[in-house]
């Protein structure tokens, strides 16, 4: 790897904790109440908030009332994308006269956007009006992130009350999360985009000279361009701070008016992992105790920064078939950071295809790697492009349950469902009933904590196995063998994990894969956020124990060794037979 590329990833993972540490501080105040200085600014609109809508803010909830608010609330957010949709062709803000959207394609998108996945089987600019942009899809990019870190927040609430059935308010802990997390962040970032250059208009597309005439299929000269515009800027912020990650644009983060300079470049891929990040330290806070906070944290990054080094790598390395022809993919480092190519102008070096030129193979491959280990989705590259390697790191990352920092609030509830299971290991080890911050771990919270883990997988293999046996399957491909074998297990492993990104190579936008991918989704987020509602009643309702001889310390090295062994065990078990039938029998293809 090249000077370039670690400095690249020290800089990115250096930036991404120093930023996320007292942003986590920060996020602790807002939900224990302790925020002053935003209270003072926005207390009065939420007290507004909650008078308009008969709330009492006072008024917590058991987790059975907890569970059926968010689904509620969630069911109405699908019902109204999926309506906005249908009817987007008679309403206003549609300076383009787009017509309504097909009915399977309607009910994927908004089940694809009220479980923050914001997978997407369209178009954006040649399918969504304004109105559906912004009312439909940019608001329920910040309501489903809110409900992931209300979930959370009410877990964490679980672990530290005691004898109570009592974990908080959905409807305080979604208003706080939008108001004083989502929304403050989002203005800063959409002010910085407008400045490098991402559109925020909702004027016409406005058509423009080419500087080269193209000739078109009718066989006369081209000389002006449709270029889509609109109210690009507010989407792109919070698609990216909310980990929804669905594009305004076809390419999404690849379109130079999403993502235009190396700066945004920079600040968006930040804004990928920063909340997942900083709310491992607001955990911390929250449970009095910031080691268990870092542990976690720990856990991730080491995780992540392999992956990436790997993604970096492999990408960097370039295509073998490629040799033959005389192209030379090798970065030559000078000594002072600087790449250059001595053989052709033409190759930045390593693996340039389905890559931007502006950013080459390594920002190309953090992000893909940040975006994975997120239930982000965006992509500043096609992953379809990437070498059979460097494609293997995204697939997997996925595979692993959205943990590895994972999706804004949803990644580390996940974790934690892997911190129980491993502190129940551990307890079966030394005969011990398992604890974990003083409350046990018994049988209710791991019958919880088991599906959590293994829904997702039974989820992508069954949704796998039906693409790949079906004619309504295998006829989206684009792509014979191990590489359309891929392009169908990235399929699944996104939409069941709830990521979003994709193997463009894979027409998606069927009947079969609309409601297919649509119903794994769903089931993929609800299924999960529930049991982890019952474990937070759960522990709730337990006394705090206090720490013995024989309890595990959940913030040493050796726990976060343990965490991260069963992690990638149970990605190892229940995917390796898939990857090699697609990305590894693939990569030995290309050797040959």
């Amino acid at each position: 790897m090249s000077a370039n590329a670690w400095f690249q990833i020290a800089l990115y993972i250096g930036a991404l904790l120093l930023l996320a540490l007292p942003l986590g501080a920060y996020m602790a105040r807002v939900f224990e109440g302790r925020n002053r200085w935003s209270g003072a600014v926005l207390g009065p609109l939420e007290r507004f908030i909650y008078r308009a809508c008969g709330v009492r803010a006072d008024a917590e909830m058991n987790w059975k009332q907890y569970a059926v608010a968010m689904l509620l609330f969630n069911l109405a957010g699908l019902l109204a994308v999926c309506l906005l949709q249908r009817i987007q062709g008679g309403l206003p803000l549609n300076p383009q006269h787009l017509p309504g959207v097909s009915a399977d394609s309607a009910f994927n998108t908004a089940a694809s956007f009220a479980t923050n996945t914001n997978w997407q089987g369209y178009a954006g600019e040649s399918t969504m009006s304004y109105l559906t942009q912004m009312l439909a899809l940019t608001v329920q990019n910040f309501v489903s992130a809110a409900c992931g870190i209300a979930v959370l927040v009410a877990l964490i609430r679980g672990l530290t009350r005691k004898e109570t059935d009592r974990i908080g308010s959905f409807w305080v802990d979604l208003a706080r999360s939008t108001l004083y997390v989502l929304l403050p962040l989002s203005i800063v970032l959409a002010v910085v985009l407008i400045w490098q250059g991402v559109p925020q208009t909702f004027g016409h597309y406005p058509a423009v000279s080419l500087l080269q005439p193209a000739q078109g299929a009718d066989g006369k000269a081209v000389t002006e361009q449709v270029v889509a515009v609109g109210p690009v800027a507010s989407q792109v912020a919070i698609k990216q701070l909310g980990t929804n990650g669905g594009g305004y644009f076809n390419v999404n983060s690849a379109h130079p008016f999403e993502n235009p300079t190396p700066l945004s470049n920079f600040l968006e891929v930040l804004a990928i992992l920063l909340i997942p990040a900083a709310l491992c330290f607001t955990f911390g806070r929250m449970v009095r105790d910031k080691r268990q906070g870092w542990a976690i944290l720990a856990a991730m990054v080491i995780v992540f920064a392999a992956c990436v080094i790997g993604c970096v790598w492999a990408e960097e390395r370039g295509n073998p078939a490629l040799v033959s022809l005389g192209v030379d993919q090798q970065t030559h480092d000078d000594g002072n950071g600087v790449l250059t190519v001595t053989s052709s102008n033409a190759q930045a070096g390593g693996n340039m295809e389905g890559k931007e030129v502006r950013f080459g193979p390594v920002n190309s491959a953090i992000w893909a790697t940040a975006t994975t280990s997120a239930s982000n989705g965006s992509v500043n590259s096609m992953h379809d492009s990437f070498t059979p390697l460097g494609g293997l790191i995204p697939i997997w990352l996925i595979q692993l349950g959205e943990v590895v920092f994972g999706g804004v609030g949803s990644g580390l509830y996940g974790m934690l469902a892997f911190v129980i299971v491993t502190v129940f290991i551990a307890g079966l080890m030394v005969g011990r009933t398992p604890e974990y911050l003083g409350k046990k771990i018994e049988a209710t919270e791991m019958k919880m904590a088991s599906l959590i883990i293994l829904i997702p997988p039974l989820l992508v293999l069954i949704g796998t196995a039906l693409a790949a046996v079906t004619n309504a399957g295998t006829s989206s491909l684009a792509n014979p063998g191990a590489h359309g074998f891929s392009e169908m297990l990235y399929a699944f492993s996104s939409t069941g994990n709830n990521n979003g990104s994709a193997f463009a190579g894979l027409n998606a936008n069927t009947p079969f894969y609309n409601l297919a991918t649509g119903l794994v989704m769903l089931i993929g987020r609800y299924a999960l956020a529930v049991p982890i509602l019952i474990i937070a009643g759960a522990l709730a309702r337990k006394k705090i124990v206090p720490a013995g001889a024989g309890t595990l310390a959940t913030h040493t090295p050796l726990f976060v060794v343990m965490l991260i062994s069963s992690v990638l065990l149970v990605g190892a078990l229940s995917f390796i037979p898939a990857l090699a039938l697609g990305p590894i029998v693939e990569y030995l293809q290309m050797l040959h």
